[in-house]
This record gives structure tokens, sequence and C-alpha cells, in this order.
């Protein structure tokens, strides 16, 4: 507190004026009058401070406008932190979908919003948005009928979706690659009978996300039919995501010869695991390096072949578990002494296919930085739950997929915000947005009132950097 106010506050104090206090809060001085009662609850007593106005050094005391919620100037209350949150982080997504869906795009950003933190019917949508405050005043038309016809409209509009794509990843260079399968009981035409990864026989979807390195967000989403093989769905993601010379890291699902023959052609670079079967494990490798990974040794080298690096990794503890399970078949009759000794040959092994010439280190790293995209896919249909398909045409299941991906990209962006902050631990991105949904604007005829802000939010705010609540909250 300033000399100034100090003075100020005991020239009232002479005056015969009790309970002022002055609280210094971003480089102003505001005025309270403070009590206190007893909690008969709590057995102690509690203090109460009620605003007066704000001090200025020339001004004096400013008093703050006292106002009273009765029926008749009520407008409305609406959620005021959740919405203030989503605005903060998704201006880079409202500005590409301004730009790519001219005469969508309201409707577009608003169901992405009522999503993200689950998935919800087209008729209830309406309801959801008209609880938030709408930050940026826009007016979109939710009517259950009218998204219905959005959903179908964006999914038509290919090159707007990929302008969108392009916009959200034009500085993303180093990409993590993966597929997942959604399953349906729609009668729609993209959905083809193929085998899952427990060689069931289903209709099914295939989705097919890019995210980045770097940064952890999903920058890219494709709906490709499930039979469509791995590989197949490879070549067209890259041709279609149009990142020649970046740098891909892929799940050993992917690997053959062709595929790093493609990926060659393109200028790309990759990281890439093989299939436990092949013969390149046959190489002979030195292991004269090691690493360290999750408090586990992990013994490792690297060999050039052919203009292509190959990087061994023997995890130790990988190896006695794998034989352990390899000796308990043998005892089993499972195996028999051949296919033992075949595969203890691999045990606790990973080989990884590489243009790159990096420490063995850096690869095995990046190779782990994978994780990131299975647990994107865990978020897709557990947290958001989009892997529900209801929807009868092709077009608006593209249309749902691209908007989930939206909803995706506004969860994972509050939970990178959160690890940033090292808040991850404790909280989700669903416990940041109910706790602020808890923070309501009053619309009053002449005015808006922000209701109280808990401490821990205020606190929360601070860690995040958002600035998410006005100092006048009238």
């Amino acid at each position: 507190m300033d000399e100034w106010a100090k003075s100020w506050l005991m020239e009232q104090r002479k005056m015969g004026k009790k309970g002022l206090e002055i609280k210094y809060i971003s480089n102003h001085h505001y005025v309270y009058h403070s009590t206190t009662h007893w909690d008969k609850q709590l057995k102690k007593r509690i203090k109460d401070s009620d605003y007066i106005g704000k001090l200025d050094r020339t001004k004096g005391l400013i008093e703050g406008v006292k106002r009273s919620v009765t029926a008749k100037n009520l407008r409305g209350i609406k959620e005021y932190g959740n919405a203030m949150l989503f605005d903060r982080i998704l201006a880079d997504m409202r500005s590409c979908l301004e730009d790519a869906f001219k005469d969508e795009w309201e409707e577009i950003y608003a169901l992405a919003i009522t999503r993200a933190s689950g998935y919800m019917p087209l008729k209830r949508v309406h309801s959801a948005w008209d609880k938030i405050y709408n930050v940026q005043k826009i007016n979109p038309n939710l009517d259950a009928k009218n998204l219905s016809r959005v959903l179908k409209a964006v999914g038509i509009d290919s090159h707007a979706q990929d302008s969108v794509f392009r916009a959200l990843s034009e500085k993303d260079k180093d990409l993590v690659y993966d597929l997942s399968t959604v399953l349906t009981k729609s009668s729609i035409n993209f959905a083809e009978f193929g085998y899952n990864k427990n060689k069931i026989h289903i209709p099914q979807i295939n989705i097919a996300l890019f995210c980045s390195l770097d940064t952890g967000l999903p920058t890219m989403i494709r709906t490709i039919p499930g039979s469509v093989r791995d590989i197949k769905s490879l070549y067209n993601s890259i041709v279609e995501a149009n990142k020649e010379g970046s740098t891909i890291i892929l799940d050993r699902g992917f690997f053959s010869k062709d595929a790093i023959k493609f990926l060659l052609e393109k200028k790309m670079s990759f990281i890439l695991p093989a299939r436990r079967n092949s013969l390149l494990y046959g190489t002979d490798i030195d292991l004269n390096n090691h690493l360290f990974y999750q408090d586990r040794l992990i013994k490792c080298g690297k060999e050039k072949q052919d203009g292509i690096f190959l990087y061994l990794y023997e995890d130790q503890q990988l190896m006695l578990e794998e034989n352990i399970t390899l000796y308990q078949k043998l005892d089993e009759g499972k195996i028999d002494a051949n296919k033992l000794s075949e595969a203890q040959k691999r045990a606790g092994k990973i080989l990884i296919v590489s243009n790159l010439d990096l420490d063995e280190n850096t690869i095995f790293m990046q190779y782990k930085s994978r994780d990131r995209i299975e647990k994107l896919f865990d978020t897709y249909k557990n947290a958001l739950q989009a892997d529900i398909l209801y929807l009868q045409d092709n077009e608006s299941v593209f249309g749902h997929i691209f908007i989930s991906f939206l909803s995706l990209y506004a969860y994972t962006k509050i939970e990178m915000a959160l690890k940033k902050a090292d808040l991850l631990r404790k909280q989700s991105p669903k416990d940041i947005l109910l706790d602020l949904s808890k923070v309501y604007l009053v619309e009053l005829n002449d005015c808006n009132i922000i209701s109280e802000i808990p401490r821990k939010l205020e606190t929360l705010d601070a860690k995040l950097g958002f600035n998410l609540f006005p100092k006048n909250r009238s």
C-alpha cells in the first residue's frame, strides 16, 4: 500500500470512521468496510467485507454504485468462467473457422464448445449454449434441424476442413500419426466390415489422426473406410496433409519396405519401429551405449545400412519379463525349444528404422512421445464420447468427426495449459470447466455483475496466466 493511501486511511479513522480497510490489487487501491460475525457452526468469528469504492490519489474515494438484483432488472444469469477460458484459448480456432466456413462458422464453433466436455445430442445444444456467456456476441442458429444441415454441409466441404487443418498446423514440422476404429450401427455406405484389433469382423470406420510432437495438439483428422489397410491409409493421409519435408513418427503396424520407400520419395524424415518378425532384427548391432527410461536400464546401439539407420534397444526388465513368459509357454507345451530359442533373440528388444542420424536417446524419446496420440484417441472416445455414431449418411458422419476434432483441440489446449502450470496431476480439463462454470455473469438492465470468485479459482487463474476475471466486477 502506498504512503498516500495509508495517510488517507489514518485521516478517516481520526474522523471516527471504523471498519475501513484498503486492499491493494494490481496497482490499485480498493476500500472495503470490514466487520465480523460469530459463526455458531464453526464456533469462530468470520470476517465480512463490503466493497465501498476505489481510492484515487487526486480524486479521493470514488464510491462504487450499489446495485440490487430484482425480478424487474434481471435479464439473465450465464456461466462466465468457462466461457472466458474458451474465449482465451481458442482465438486461433475461431479465426481459421471464420475464414474457412464463412456461413456456418458460428454454428460450428458453438457446437464444438458445447461438446468439449462430452457428447451432446443436437437437440440439447441450444440449451447448453444458452447457459454460457456469449463473449464474442455471435448469433448461431442452433435449432436441431439446422445443426443437422450444418453437419452435412461441413462434411461435404473437405476443402474448408483442409484449410482449418493447415492453419492449425502451419508451424508444426514434427508429427505423430496413428489410426483408431469407430464402430457404428448406422446404415451408412462408408462403414465397411473390417477386422478390429480383437479380430472381430464388424462394420467400422477408421479415423486417422495427426498430432504435433512439439505441442501435443491434434492437427488433422481423416475418415477412412473400415476395410482400408493401415499402410494404404498412411499414403493417402500424408498426401492430404501436404507435409513433405516433415518428420513423422509411426507405429510398427505401418512398417514395410513400401512405406519406407514412399516416405523417402516424399522427402520426409521418419521414425518407424520394425515388426517383431522383421529380418532386420538379425542385423549385427553392438549395444555399446545405454539410457534410462522410467528407471529402466535400456542398452542401445545403432548401425547404418543402405542409407538407413537401424537403432536397437534392449530393455533389461522387459527382456526378463518376456523370458519368463516364454518359459511358461514352453512348460505348458504351447511352444517348442526351437520357437523358444528364436523368440529369445527378440526378447526385450525394439528395433527402430529411421533416416535421421541422431543419438540413440533422442530417437528413443521421440518414439516414446507417440504415447501422446494414444492419449488423444482415449480422450476422443472416453472424455468426449465422440465415437458415438447414430448418423444416417456419410456426409453427416464426416461433419461429426470434424467437429469432434475441434472439441478435442479445445480440450487438449486446456490440458496443455494445466500441464505447463504443473496442475495436470491434480485436475483434469473437465474439473476446471466444472469449477469455472460456477462463476456467473448476472445480466441486469443497466449493467452486468460477476458473482463472487472463490480464492481457489483466483489462484488457478494466476497460475494459468489467462486473466479470466476483471478486477472491477460490475
